[in-house]
């Protein structure tokens, strides 16, 4: 048995829901295929302490608020997945989850795609991939295991009390890599962090969170990194209540900041002579920030407090100073590396001409250089928010209005001549 619909969506979390609405609002038939549960990777794949990296009332679906906390809370992992579940169950979103899509290939002769999955056969005339940006953890084959030393991706870590006793160096300076060093840090674990490039905005400034400043600013919508910024990643949090990262208090506290982790040569982590380097990037976009803030409370006359204080930047400590460039991982007692090393993506289950020659998808907005095929979720994939619940949701209304489109084009048929 063959089954038929208009629009197939791949994933069942923040893009698929946010793809499903406009679709309905479009009053296109679709089906919603998830081989987990809705929103599983916020349950299973997130370590246990883990809240949202934006307060409530920005980081969300504009039709519902958060019903758990405050506006100005940052959310447990557990509250954003029931969150997204809920939304899915007002929307009536049509998912079936439990349902694993293996193969998607192009009809012959015909429009439209046949799509193999874990439940039988199902043909669409449009497929949207909204499998999300974080598909395989990946990281660096640089310590052998032969060196007994357990390694782990940062979407395995639960908590300090599953690692095996001893030090830990994280690799990644990272929302991901810089929350989980914090944690160990506070359960008494000696750490050790890699920072590389990073942006670090102010987690607040003159009473406001940043994600409102880079809203006001249009910050949100960039719609691209400038070249060579690519692997920069974003130091921000919500743990504690939010705070600013800062790398020198961490430092300050005992921990030991490193460069880049290089390569291993005889029971020691090779490491760049980059860390003072990729510290003051950070301090320089933090402080562009602050200039950028402050102008625009000028501009615009808002009395919002002063704070002279956010400029004040605590003194380097000695392992930014005197940086170590080569690590002995047994000296140190680090018996365990958490690698925060980011996400792969692969799309190679869809059988189709719509990627370049490393796999990446070719695309404007989601729209594929495949007729039929979208993309949602991505990074950056109309502008900075793109994988933000609020931004995969505007993302997905444009999406939707394009399928609308192609729709139509499908079904005209002229008129008969006279």
């Amino acid at each position: 048995m063959v089954e038929y619909v208009d629009t197939l969506v791949v994933g069942a979390g923040q893009a698929g829901i946010a793809m499903s609405e406009h679709l309905s609002r479009n009053s296109i038939s679709h089906i919603v295929l998830e081989k987990h549960r809705v929103a599983e990777a916020w349950r299973s794949r997130r370590w246990d302490s883990l809240v949202a990296n934006g307060p409530a009332w920005h980081d969300r679906f504009p039709n519902m608020k958060f019903q758990t906390c405050g506006a100005d809370a940052f959310p447990p992992k557990e509250q954003v997945a029931d969150y997204l579940n809920a939304y899915a169950e007002m929307i009536e979103a049509p998912i079936r989850t439990g349902v694993e899509v293996i193969s998607l290939t192009k009809n012959v002769g015909r429009p439209g795609f046949t799509v193999e999955t874990s439940d039988g056969v199902i043909e669409a005339e449009a497929v949207v991939s909204a499998t999300g940006a974080f598909q395989h953890p990946g990281f660096p084959d640089i310590v052998p295991e032969s060196e007994g030393i357990t390694q782990i991706h940062s979407a395995s870590y639960r908590n300090p009390q599953d690692l095996p006793e001893g030090a830990v160096l994280v690799v990644g300076a990272g929302s991901s890599g810089g929350q989980i060093a914090d944690e160990l840090q506070r359960a008494g674990r000696k750490t050790f962090l890699c920072v590389g490039p990073h942006d670090r905005p102010p987690r607040a400034y003159r009473g406001r969170d940043y994600c409102w400043w880079l809203g006001v600013l249009g910050l949100w919508d960039i719609p691209a990194k400038e070249p060579g910024t690519e692997h920069v990643t974003i130091s921000v949090s919500g743990a504690q209540g939010g705070q600013t990262v800062d790398f020198r208090r961490l430092a300050a506290e005992g921990m030991t900041l490193l460069g880049r982790a290089d390569r291993y040569e005889n029971g020691k982590l090779i490491i760049d002579n980059d860390l003072a380097e990729n510290i003051a990037a950070g301090d320089a976009n933090y402080l562009d920030m602050l200039d950028q803030a402050d102008a625009y409370a000028e501009r615009m006359g808002l009395d919002l407090p002063q704070e002279p204080e956010a400029r004040t930047l605590p003194p380097d400590p000695e392992c930014l100073t005197n940086p170590i460039h080569e690590l002995d991982l047994r000296a140190e007692g680090i018996t365990t590396i958490i690698w925060a090393t980011g996400y792969r993506q692969d799309f190679s289950w869809m059988k189709v001409d719509a990627f370049d020659p490393t796999g990446a998808p070719m695309h404007q907005r989601g729209v594929s250089t495949e007729p039929g095929i979208y993309f949602l979720g991505l990074p950056w994939q109309s502008r900075r928010g793109s994988t933000f619940i609020w931004g995969v949701w505007h993302d997905a209304a444009y999406v939707a209005d394009q399928i609308a489109i192609q729709k139509n084009y499908r079904d005209y048929c002229p008129a008969a001549a006279e």
